[in-house]
């Protein structure tokens, strides 16, 4: 019985942590944000693929670049990027480099750190139909 409950609770834990698109961001002035260690970060990092742990200064985020087909394409980026942003509530930085090179930078402010808001947001941007937007690569 006990064992069968233990399977039970991991094996929800897991479909929880691979469903990261599924689930809301809480508002990042709550007393429930608390910054994720390092070792948890490292640990959710496979369920946001594509994105890369990178320390900017002392603060670990996440990070991602793309390369658009143009730099009026990269401003329709940010835009459907700003829409998943705007309904979680948490927002991540925008680079624009160059004329096709967009980055994104997620981290929770309020904190200084990662939390797990950040990795929902990479996940739902992951979901997001934006091949029309990049280039192409050989």
């Amino acid at each position: 019985m006990i064992t069968t409950c233990l399977f039970f609770f991991f094996s929800c834990t897991l479909h929880l942590m691979d469903d990261l698109s599924s689930k809301k961001c809480i508002p990042c002035d709550s007393k429930d944000i608390r910054a994720m260690t390092d070792e948890a970060a490292h640990t959710l990092k496979p369920k946001v693929p594509g994105w890369d742990l990178v320390t900017d200064g002392s603060i670990l985020k996440l990070r991602r670049s793309w390369k658009v087909k143009s730099f009026t394409k990269g401003l329709e980026f940010f835009q459907v990027i700003a829409e998943v942003a705007e309904a979680e509530g948490h927002h991540p930085d925008l680079h624009l480099v160059g004329w096709n090179n967009v980055k994104l930078d997620i981290w929770t402010h309020s904190v200084s750190a990662l939390t797990e808001n950040d990795f929902i947001l990479a996940a739902k941007i992951n979901a997001l139909d934006v091949q029309h937007l990049l280039r192409r690569t050989n």
